[in-house]
C-alpha cells in the first residue's frame, strides 16, 4: 500500500474546481447568479473565443467591500449563509461559497469592484488560486469580473473543451435561460464583439420570449396561472403545434432559479399527453414559487438539480395546472400555403385590383346599414352580422342585468366563434366527404377538415375515461363467448386482478386448463377483436410487476379507442357526420385523438383564394 500523505492547497482547489467549473459557461453562470444576488438590474456578459480567452462580466450591484475582496475568493466564503439552519431558506442563487475560489484556481482573474458609498473601488489580481496584485482604483458603482485564459494551468481539463463556437453557444443559451428567468433585470451578451442578446429588463416576459423564440412560437403560447397551498405557477406554455422533437425548449424556474427535476418535467409532459404526438416534447416556461422549505437545492455542485418535500403533490399541482391551460382552448392547427414571394416595386401593379362580387356586397350593406342607423339612431351591436350573401342581419343580445349592483354583459351568440361550440352549430355547413376519410365543413370564412378516425378515436376514449372514472362501464355480452388460451403467468395474473377487469366491464370466467372465456366485454368496446385488447392488457400487467391500475387501464384505452373506432376509407352518412361533430362538442379536448394527432385542421378563405391568385 502507497503512503498517506496530505495534498498540497493548489492541488485542493484545483480537485474541488472541476466539480464547479466545467467549461466557459460554468464560470459565466455562477458570476451571473453572484451579480442578481447582488442586487443587479443590468447585467453585460462579454466572451471571446467561447469563453476560453476572455470572459468579461459586468453589473451594477452591491460591490464588494474593499477589506473583503481577498476572502471573497476561500474555498467555502459566503456572504449567503451563516450557519447550517439557514439552507432551509434560502433564497439567493448562490450560498456554497466555491465559486470565486474554483474559477481562480484555474484561471487568471482581475476584479475592480466599488460599492455606492465607497469613494474609490478595488483592482484584484488572482492567478492559479495565487493572489497577486490589489489596488484602489476609480471604478463605478458595481463589479466587473475579467476571466482570462480558462483552464491555463490544467491542460488535461482544457483537451475536454469543445470548439469556441460550441462552446460559445453554451453560454449563449445560458444567458437565454438567465433573461427569462429574471425579466426584470437587463442583460445583454456579446460574443467576439457582436451583440447577441440584449434585454429591456422592464419586467416584460413574453417579450423576451419573442425575442428569444421569435414570432411564431410566441403567437401560440396559452398562459398559466395556478395556486394552490404553498406553490405558485405562472408564465406561458406553447399549444401543440409548437412541439418539439427533444426536451430543449423545456423551460421551468424555481424561486428564480433555472434547473430540471424529473417530478415537473413529467408532471408537465403527463399535462400534455392527449394533446401531443408520441415524441414530441412541448414548449413551456414557466414560474415556480414554491416554499423554501420544501425545497431541497443543495443537491448538485452547479446547483441544477433540486429536490421537493412533497413531490406528489406537486405532481398533481403541475399536472392540473398545465391539462386546465390547454383544455377549452381551440386548438385547430390552420393550414397555410408558403407565402407569396414579394414582387419587386416595378412588377407591382400601379393600381388595386377592382373589387370582387363580395367585396362589392359588402359595401352596399354597409351602406344600407348606414341608412338604417340614420334613420334610427339606436348604436348597432357589435354582434350585427353581415352575411356572404350581403344581407344584413340583427342578432339578437340579451340586454344587460343588474347583478350585485353593477351590469354584466351576457355572451351573445355570436361572440364566441369557436367551430366546436353549442352556439356554432346553426354556422355549420357541412359539405361532403372525400377519400372517404375526411369530412368538410364551412363556418364562416373558414373551411374545417375533420378526420372521421382520429375524431371517433377522442370520442370513445373520452367516454371510456369518464365511465371509468365514475365507475359506470357498462358491459356489453357477447353472442358468443370467446376462448383464451393463457400462460401460467397469464392466469396468476387474472386472478389477482379479477376485481379489477371486473369493475372495467370484462366478465371471465375458469374454462377448463389453461383457458378463460370472455362473457362481457366494455360496451363501448364492443364490436372489435375482443381476445387482442384483453391479451394487451394482461401483456401490460406483466411490464407492471402483475399489478392493475387505473393508470394501466387509462394508458391502454387509447389502444382500445382506436381499434373501435370508424376508420378511415369507410363513407358515412351526412347524418353520421352531424352526429359525430355533436359528440365533439361535447368534450373536453375534441382537437386531438390520444395519440396526440389532430382531428381537426382549418384553412382561411384568404389562404384558398391567395393559392388560386385572387389576392
Amino acid at each position: 500500500m502507497r503512503k498517506i500523505t496530505m495534498l498540497d492547497q493548489v492541488t485542493i482547489d484545483k480537485i474541488a474546481a472541476g466539480e464547479v467549473v466545467e467549461r466557459p459557461s460554468s464560470v459565466v453562470k455562477e458570476l451571473v447568479e453572484n451579480s442578481i444576488d447582488a442586487g443587479a438590474t443590468a447585467i453585460t456578459v462579454e466572451i471571446r473565443e467561447g469563453g476560453i480567452s476572455l470572459i468579461r462580466i459586468t453589473d451594477n450591484g452591491g460591490g464588494i467591500e474593499k477589506d473583503q475582496v481577498p476572502s471573497a475568493f476561500w474555498r467555502h466564503a459566503t456572504s449567503k449563509i451563516t450557519s447550517l439552519e439557514d439552507l432551509l431558506t434560502i433564497s439567493s442563487l448562490g450560498f456554497r461559497g466555491e465559486a470565486l475560489s474554483s474559477i481562480a484556481a484555474v484561471s487568471q482573474v482581475e476584479l475592480i469592484t466599488k460599492t455606492p458609498d465607497a469613494l474609490t473601488g478595488t483592482r484584484y489580481i488572482i492567478e492559479g488560486g495565487v493572489e497577486k496584485e490589489q489596488e484602489e482604483i476609480g471604478a463605478p458603482k458595481g463589479t466587473t469580473f475579467l476571466v482570462r485564459n480558462l483552464f491555463y494551468n490544467t491542460p488535461a481539463r482544457a483537451k475536454f473543451l469543445k470548439s469556441p463556437a460550441t462552446e460559445g453557444s453554451y453560454i449563449g443559451s445560458l444567458m437565454e435561460q438567465m433573461a427569462l428567468s429574471h425579466p426584470e433585470i437587463s442583460f445583454k451578451f456579446m460574443q467576439n464583439g457582436q451583440t447577441r442578446l440584449n434585454t429591456s429588463g422592464n419586467g416584460n416576459f413574453k417579450e423576451i420570449i419573442y425575442q428569444i423564440y421569435g414570432r411564431e412560437i410566441t403567437k401560440e403560447l396559452t398562459e398559466v396561472k395556478a395556486e394552490e397551498g404553498d406553490v405558485s405557477i405562472s408564465g406561458y406554455i406553447g399549444k401543440p403545434t409548437v412541439s418539439r422533437g427533444n426536451r430543449g425548449f423545456e423551460n421551468y424556474f424555481v424561486n428564480g432559479r433555472y434547473v430540471k427535476n424529473n417530478i415537473l418535467t413529467k408532471a408537465i409532459e403527463d399535462g400534455y399527453r392527449s394533446f401531443l404526438m408520441q415524441h414530441k416534447f412541448p414548449f413551456t416556461a414557466l414560474f415556480f414559487q414554491i416554499n423554501p422549505e420544501k425545497v431541497d437545492v443543495n443537491v448538485h455542485p452547479a446547483k441544477r438539480e433540486v429536490r421537493f418535500q412533497n413531490s406528489e403533490e406537486l405532481y398533481h399541482i403541475v399536472y392540473r395546472a398545465v391539462n386546465d391551460a390547454l383544455t377549452g382552448k381551440e386548438l385547430i392547427p390552420e393550414v397555410s400555403f408558403d407565402p407569396a414571394r414579394r414582387k419587386p416595386a416595378q412588377e407591382r401593379p400601379a393600381a388595386a385590383p377592382a373589387p370582387e362580387p363580395f367585396e362589392i356586397k359588402r359595401k352596399q350593406a354597409q351602406a344600407a346599414l348606414s341608412k338604417e342607423t340614420a334613420e334610427d339612431p339606436k348604436p348597432i351591436p357589435p354582434e350585427s352580422k353581415i352575411r356572404e350573401t350581403g344581407v344584413y342581419e340583427k342578432v339578437p343580445v340579451k340586454k344587460e342585468e343588474e347583478k350585485d349592483g353593477k351590469k354584466e354583459e351576457q355572451m351573445s351568440l355570436f361572440e364566441d366563434r369557436k367551430l366546436l361550440a353549442e352556439n356554432s352549430r346553426s354556422l355549420h355547413r357541412v359539405i361532403g366527404q372525400v377519400f372517404g376519410t375526411y369530412w368538410m365543413v364551412q363556418m364562416e370564412d373558414k373551411l374545417f377538415i375533420i378526420d372521421q378516425h382520429a375524431a371517433h378515436e377522442k370520442v370513445l376514449y373520452e367516454r371510456l375515461l369518464h365511465e371509468m372514472k365514475k365507475k359506470e362501464i357498462i358491459s356489453q355480452y357477447l353472442a358468443i363467448p370467446a376462448v383464451v388460451s393463457l400462460s401460467l403467468r397469464q392466469l396468476e395474473l387474472i386472478r389477482e386482478n379479477e376485481s379489477w377487469f371486473r369493475e372495467f366491464g370484462f366478465e371471465l370466467e375458469p374454462f377448463g386448463g389453461k383457458e378463460y372465456t370472455i362473457r362481457a366485454v366494455p360496451c363501448n368496446l364492443y364490436g372489435i377483436e375482443d381476445k387482442e385488447i384483453f391479451v394487451e392488457l394482461l401483456d401490460s400487467l406483466e411490464e407492471e410487476n402483475g399489478r392493475m391500475t387505473p393508470e394501466i387501464f387509462a394508458g391502454k384505452l387509447a389502444s382500445m379507442a382506436c381499434k373501435a373506432a370508424v376508420k378511415g376509407n369507410q363513407n358515412l352518412s351526412y347524418q353520421e357526420a352531424e352526429h359525430l361533430i355533436g359528440q365533439l362538442l361535447k368534450l373536453e379536448n375534441p382537437y386531438h385523438c390520444p395519440h396526440g394527432r389532430p382531428t381537426i385542421i382549418s384553412m382561411s378563405r384568404y389562404e384558398l383564394e391567395k393559392k388560386f391568385k385572387r389576392v
